[in-house]
Parts: structure tokens; C-alpha cells; sequence
């Protein structure tokens, strides 16, 4: 490609409405800089908003015509610009923040970088002190959208970094000084499994067990890792309440076992789970509370008119929960044809993302392993999870006389915020009526 010489254009302030004598808060671009068209130039601010202005064409910065506390109209003279024409290419340097990828030693501006998936920082001189503030000092940070979109990107959050710009705005400059002074600072000490120092607690105990015999150290899964972290903030940020109750399923089990051999002809097995499942889907109709969640606000409750339920499975790798989507509309051969499947891509680690979201409520079921009640916990942002234990022949005082009845344990813990104990003692109680007359579920 050859290099020739383009066009020079004095670049304008646009039509900005009925501002007069707008400040230029940020220079985004330096003389050398190539561009490219809609990228922005500098920021302007007054009374009422914020506003960059973007170049009109590709090319290369050739002069600025404003600086940091100009004061600008509409057709204010902005910079000076040499357009790129057809396939020619303008020298200059390329600028860090727009065209990142191609770095250098650019001091215009810091930039992101995409290499291996991180960001890469460019380095500007003279770069700004890590002055990072303090929580009651974080709040409403001033920053224009460029400087907000490259903390974005690099993980950073505005509240915690002082502007040394005009009227303590936050340039990119303080983004990179206070990614710096983060990096440069001395490490934390380790923090606990779980976050302790978080919640005010003592340190987790430090303890080398090789002193006092043999040890292996096993690494964890990535699964097992994402559902810790995800677990422990469920746990801490929701008040967990839990509701145990039993069912008699006595007759459901004896006309599942009447219906299996149909299925298993059909390729997949009938299992209690499916009738779960559709069990659930009737109590959420009847207690919609139980199919919602809060909003971000906390204040309002937002019921879903979609019946989406998830259902823990255990794999080698650790726990995840697929969903299985509209519950409400499938019959317990599908639901059981479907668990089949859904189980077989977790355990193959064939699950898509996809798969795993926009669970309404959540069935874990440990009856095919044992125990005779647990406390699940809460998969955010749903407000409950119904936890399912072994069943067992108890004797039961039924009609007069004591009779055995299969008898299912049923663990349902709820977000106390959302639900009372007295509805979650309702719906676990339609819940096992149901369970215990499967002709319910046609009501």
C-alpha cells in the first residue's frame, strides 16, 4: 500500500443545540494520531450534559486547535485532520484508543489491547498516583463515556478512583495510574475461603498439616470453583429459611413402577424426578410467590409468568443445574425423556451456557443416594429450592390403624425477604398432597 499525502480539514465543533461557551473537559487525541471516522476527539461539557464529539472522517491528527479548559460554540475550530483517501495510507501514529491493537510507545492516551484474552495496558508518561478513595468518599464518580467504557474493560470500578481532572473528573490517565498503583501495591494477605475478612471475622487459620503426616494437594475443578463462589454469595446475601415436610407417595410410586416398562421400551427411564417436576409446576400456580424473584432494587417482586425449573446433577466435575424449560407445557413422559438427555450432556460436559439459565425454581434431589433431610441452598435470583431425600417404608397411623406407606422426605428452603414461614408451610404442604394424589396435578 503506498503512502501518500491526504487532504487537510479543519475539523468543527457540530451542531450541539442551544450551548454557548460549552468547557473541553478531555483532549482524547494528540497531533500524530491516526483515527478513524465516528471515533471521538475531545469532550465537551456544560449545566446539563456530556457530549464527545466524533471525527467526521479517518485520518491523521495534523494539529490541535483546543485544549483542556477551552471554552467552544458550534463551528469552534477543533483540530486540524489529514483524511485518508481511497487506499492510501496517511502516516502517522496510530492512536492507542482507537486503534489499541497495533500499541507502540503512544503517550496520547492509554488503550486496551486484546492479547490472549487480557487487557494490555499502553503506557502514557508521567502517569498518575495511585490514590485509590475511600468507600464513604465513592460516589457518583464524573467521568465521560470513553473514560467509562475503558474501565469497563479493564475491570475497573469508578467509585474507587480520584479524578484529577477539571472538576475532579476521571481521565483515562487515572484509570491507568490506579490499575498501576493496584499492581505495584503490596499483596493482601490471603483471604479466606469464603471471604471472612470481608464479614469482619478472624483470619482463616494458616496451618501446614505436613507436619503432622502425610497430605495431598488435589486441585479443584473449574465447576467446583464457579459453584463455590456462586454458593457462598447465595448463602451470605440471602436469609435462608428452611421448611422440611414429608409426602406419602405410596400409590405414585406403585404407578410408576406400573408405567416404566412402557418407557424403558421408548429408551429413557421413568423417574420419580419427572413427576417431581410436574408436582412443583402445580404448587408454583398455585403459590406464584415461589416462581419470582426481586428485583435490583429489592423493593419490587417480580413474578414470572414461564415455569422453568432447574434440577441439580451430579457429575464427576462437580454440580450444575440445567433447566428445564417450560415445565408447565410437557407431560411427565417428556419430562422424564428430557431429564435423560439433559443428565447425559452434563455428566459429557456437553452442556451450553444456555442450558443453565433462566431457571424459575430448583429441584434437588438426593433420594437415589440417601439421607433423610438437608438444606439446599437458594440458586439466585430464584427465591426457593425444593431439596428431595430418600424415601422410606415408615409405619403411618392412617384410618384408625397404623399402615406402611412410602414416605418422601421434602426440604424446601426459601428467601426469607420473599417468603414467610407461614406460605412456605402452605406450599409444602399442597406440595405433598399432591405428590400423594398425582390426580391433583389435572386440577
Amino acid at each position: 500500500m503506498s503512502t501518500v499525502v491526504g487532504t487537510i480539514k479543519e475539523v468543527l465543533v457540530p451542531d450541539i443545540g442551544d450551548f454557548k461557551g460549552v468547557d473541553v473537559i478531555e483532549v482524547l487525541v494528540s497531533p500524530g494520531d491516526r483515527v478513524e471516522k465516528e471515533s471521538s476527539l475531545v469532550t465537551l461539557e456544560s449545566d446539563k450534559a456530556t457530549m464527545e464529539i466524533p471525527s467526521p472522517a479517518a485520518g491523521v491528527v495534523r494539529e490541535l486547535r483546543v485544549k483542556v479548559g477551552d471554552k467552544v460554540s458550534e463551528g469552534s475550530p477543533i483540530l486540524l485532520l489529514e483524511e485518508a483517501t481511497g487506499d492510501s495510507e496517511v502516516t502517522g501514529t496510530a492512536s492507542p484508543s482507537v486503534v489499541a491493537s497495533e500499541g507502540g510507545g503512544s503517550t496520547a492516551a492509554p488503550s486496551v489491547a486484546s492479547g490472549a484474552g487480557e487487557p494490555v495496558l499502553i503506557p502514557r508518561t508521567g502517569p498518575v498516583p495511585y490514590e485509590p478513595i475511600s468507600a464513604p468518599e465513592a460516589f457518583k464518580p464524573h467521568a465521560s463515556p470513553s473514560v467509562r467504557k475503558f474501565a469497563r474493560e479493564l475491570g475497573v470500578e469508578l467509585s474507587r478512583v480520584r479524578g484529577t481532572g477539571p472538576k475532579e473528573r476521571i481521565t483515562k490517565q487515572d484509570i491507568q495510574g490506579f490499575v498501576k498503583g493496584a499492581l505495584g501495591a503490596a499483596p493482601a494477605p490471603a483471604a479466606a475461603p469464603g471471604g471472612g475478612a470481608a464479614l469482619g471475622l478472624l483470619e482463616w487459620p494458616q496451618v501446614d498439616f505436613a507436619k503432622f503426616g502425610p497430605i495431598e494437594t488435589r486441585p479443584r475443578s473449574r465447576i467446583k470453583k464457579l459453584s463455590a463462589a456462586n454458593l457462598h454469595r447465595n448463602w451470605v446475601m440471602i436469609p435462608h429459611v428452611t421448611q422440611f415436610d414429608e409426602a406419602d407417595i405410596t400409590d405414585l410410586e406403585a404407578f410408576r413402577k406400573s408405567s416404566s416398562a412402557d418407557t424403558q421400551k421408548q429408551g429413557f427411564k421413568l423417574t420419580m424426578l419427572a413427576f417431581l417436576i410436574k408436582a412443583c409446576v402445580t404448587a408454583l400456580r398455585q403459590y406464584p410467590e415461589f416462581n419470582a424473584s426481586l428485583d435490583k432494587t429489592g423493593e419490587n417482586l417480580i413474578v414470572k409468568g414461564y415455569f422453568h425449573i432447574g434440577v441439580a446433577v451430579d457429575t464427576p466435575e462437580g454440580l450444575v443445574v440445567p433447566v428445564i424449560r417450560d415445565a408447565d407445557r410437557k407431560g411427565v413422559f417428556d419430562l422424564a425423556r428430557e431429564l435423560a438427555e439433559v443428565s447425559k450432556l452434563a455428566r459429557d460436559k456437553k452442556l451450553k451456557p444456555g442450558d443453565m439459565q433462566g431457571g424459575t425454581f430448583s429441584i434437588s434431589s438426593l433420594g437415589g443416594i440417601g439421607g433423610t433431610a438437608f438444606t439446599p441452598i437458594v440458586n439466585a435470583p430464584e427465591v426457593a429450592i425444593l431439596g428431595v431425600s430418600k424415601a422410606t417404608m415408615r409405619p403411618v397411623f392412617k384410618d384408625g390403624q397404623f399402615v406402611a406407606r412410602l414416605m418422601l422426605p421434602l426440604s424446601l428452603s426459601y428467601d426469607h425477604r420473599v417468603i414467610d414461614g407461614a406460605l412456605a408451610a402452605r406450599f409444602t404442604t399442597y406440595l405433598a398432597s399432591v405428590l400423594s394424589d398425582i390426580r391433583r396435578i389435572l386440577l
